[in-house]
């Protein structure tokens, strides 16, 4: 349904855990998992709202060239879209449209309630800006230090000269936008409430819409995918930087005043939109996540404790091997990885069960384990570690960082699940749960910490080479003001983009130049993703994968956002058909396919190339499939190997432009004789 999100019914509880229980690695889901620990169900003893808060602090949306949208996830572990259907049915991309709410705290500091309509006149003001063309490009990380030297860039449009020229041709700002009340703008057709821009004096480019929602809660609606350029024949040449093109990516801050019917006037602590491209595998985790890496930034600058022994299997171990399983589905050097580090697949029930298993008799068995994972505290090269992901370094071919590595806390977690020092917690739901898998049915207290988790969870937080929908300056201290929230420039800065000089090194990245902050610090609109690559569909198709010297295995940078190798659903068709035989059907189940299957061309002695396919992409992106989970077979006579969950490839589009046939379907099984 346009512009109202979900159509499907609120899935109970029970329902959706039995739904997986027949696979218990790939489907426990954690619908909750102690977002602020213990939290008190009982309602604070001082009910005075002293302070109010924009959550989620950091909301991600996603661009979609459909009119047609679904809400951001609110609750962590949950699909983004519940009835899994990422595209309308004319084939376009919906958007993903993140809410923001308002909660209040005591003094204390405790969550009072969430603030609405109802009590209060709620002012919202978002200004986001996309600052790509006006900034530099992106050769590497600027923060890995001597494991991988960040390499000086280049303006992006160098031949723009002069400050003032240059943020009146390449930033598309379209200014601050307020927007107040209940269910205003449902339609989003309100110019009043567009986020509007121009590139180069030409272009209009419209980044998204406000609305609000009932309880006058704010939607930040993102824009279309859409990529261009004002120039005849200007080429699409490189995966990152690519002069006179434009996107509608774009991020800025979300800030709110609070007027409470008593007359009480409150500045609500700021937000952050980022609006980013689509998740292609939204049913599957990053292996590590920005939820992850800040999470790290919090428990260094002091704002959150590191978690302590015994630790939760359930929460602070189990994470890992179930988003080393489910990588399976999406990249053939995981869906292989007992052939080259030795060891059976995470997807085995036994095998959990043993992971589980706190007994110091299975201690060897843990610490065999640990060994197969990248030690983030040696500077070994460590190839042939979990997980087979690129990482930070990749400019370097004997650097540690060619390879993805575990953030420390997470590797400190394994360190002490090997020791034993942790309880299997594993089995069943905590008492207590709500019945509802939505957010106002969990304890208030939980939800401000909930809504923070299911937006970056959602992330990629590794490799950041650039990254997805953030890069590296998230790892630093410098860029927040609060746990998980971006500090705002205003008062240290006079306009968006900042000049560094004909060159961005390192030094100046993070310690400024006269009269110019540094990079890495307070933000304003536009900057978290100006690090990342123009336009945005090209990492799409540039960074699937590494074509190494050595037969296997190929490695890739961010498969649960953008797919390498996948189950197709005419294949899914033949495995779920029972007429098949059981050969059949294991031989089309072990199958994959590349994701970008005819992107870079089609037809008859197709020269595609590298960069045909990056070109392509930029017009074919909403073609591409989605990841989905489906049920697996269960009639009697399927193959024992089959599972009970598989993650899928629907729909995905011809790659021909001038194919304008159905998507295909199979034809069934043929008559028998």
């Amino acid at each position: 349904m346009a512009g109202s999100g979900s159509t499907s019914a609120t899935p109970k509880r029970r329902d959706f855990l039995a739904a997986l229980s027949s696979a218990p690695l790939l489907a426990l889901w954690m619908p909750r998992a102690a977002y602020a620990q213990n939290a008190s169900t009982a309602a604070p003893a001082d009910g005075r709202i002293a302070r109010v808060a924009v959550y989620p602090p950091i909301g991600i949306s996603r661009i979609g060239n459909s009119s047609e949208w679904f809400p951001s996830p609110e609750v962590p572990g949950l699909p983004a879209a519940r009835d899994r259907r990422y595209k309308d049915d004319q084939q376009r991309v919906k958007k993903q449209v993140q809410r923001f709410r308002i909660y209040g705290f005591n003094r204390a500091g405790e969550v009072v309630r969430e603030v609405t309509a109802a009590e209060a006149r709620i002012e919202w003001t978002v200004h986001v800006a996309n600052t790509k063309a006006a900034w530099y490009g992106f050769t590497n990380p600027m923060d890995n230090g001597a494991l991988a030297p960040a390499i000086p860039t280049l303006r992006r449009n160098q031949d723009v000269l002069g400050a003032d020229e240059r943020a009146a041709t390449l930033v598309i700002d379209p200014g601050p936008k307020t927007i107040s009340g209940a269910g205003v703008n449902s339609n989003g057709d309100d110019p009043a409430h567009a986020m509007v821009g121009r590139f180069w004096k030409k272009l209009d480019v419209k980044l998204g819409h406000l609305q609000t929602d009932a309880a006058g809660r704010l939607l930040v609606v993102p824009g279309e995918g859409l990529s261009r350029t004002p120039f005849a024949n200007n080429q699409i040449a490189n995966f990152s930087d690519n002069d006179g093109w434009h996107d509608d990516l774009c991020d800025g801050v979300v800030q709110a005043r609070v007027r409470f019917n008593g007359g009480v006037e409150l500045a609500a602590d700021n937000g952050w939109i980022v609006c980013a491209g689509p998740r292609l595998a939204p049913d599957i985790e990053p292996f590590v996540t920005l939820y992850d890496v800040m999470t790290d930034v919090m428990v260094e600058a002091g704002w959150a404790q590191p978690a302590a022994a015994p630790l939760s299997f359930r929460k602070h171990i189990y994470p890992l091997f179930r988003r080393l399983a489910l990588l399976s589905w999406v990249t053939s050097a995981h869906q292989l990885s007992a052939g080259w580090i030795g060891f059976g697949d995470f997807d085995d029930p036994a095998l959990l069960a043993r992971l589980a298993n706190p007994d110091p008799a299975n201690k060897a068995f843990r610490d065999k384990i640990l060994g197969l994972f990248r030690d983030p505290n040696s500077d070994a090269e460590q190839r042939y570690k979990l997980p087979y992901l690129l990482g930070d370094g990749m400019n370097y071919l004997d650097s540690p960082l060619r390879w993805l590595r575990i953030p420390k806390r997470q590797y400190t977690h394994l360190q002490l699940w090997a020791d034993g020092r942790f309880v299997d917690d594993l089995g069943g739901a905590p008492a207590g749960e709500p019945e509802t898998l939505e957010l106002d049915q969990l304890p208030l207290a939980e939800r401000p910490e909930a809504l923070t988790r299911a937006a970056l969870e959602q992330c990629s937080g590794a490799a950041l080479h650039p990254g997805v929908e953030m890069t590296w300056p998230t790892r630093h201290r410098e860029l927040y003001r609060a746990p998980y929230r971006f500090a705002l420039a205003t008062n240290r800065r006079p306009d968006l983009i900042q000049d560094f000089g004909l060159q961005l090194t390192p030094e100046r990245a993070f310690g400024g130049v006269p009269g110019t902050p540094p990079a890495v610090g307070p933000q304003m609109p536009g900057d978290v993703t100006r690090w990342l690559g123009l336009p945005w569909q090209c990492d799409v198709f540039a960074c699937q994968q590494i074509q190494f010297a050595n037969d296997f295995p190929i490695a890739s940078w961010w498969p649960a956002h953008m797919p390498v190798d996948v189950l197709p659903e005419a294949y899914y068709r033949a495995v779920m058909d029972p007429t098949l035989s059981a050969e059949q059907r294991v031989r089309f189940f072990e199958n994959r396919v590349p994701w970008t299957r005819s992107v870079s061309a089609v037809g008859l002695h197709s020269p595609g190339s590298y960069f045909e396919g990056i070109a392509r992409t930029v017009n074919f992106w909403d073609r591409l499939g989605f990841v989905v989970r489906k049920p697996g077979p269960t009639d009697p006579g399927k193959p024992a190997s089959l599972p009970a969950v598989m993650y899928v490839e629907v729909e995905r589009d011809s790659m021909d432009p001038s194919d304008h046939s159905p998507t295909f379907q199979p034809l069934g099984p043929l008559p028998r004789r």
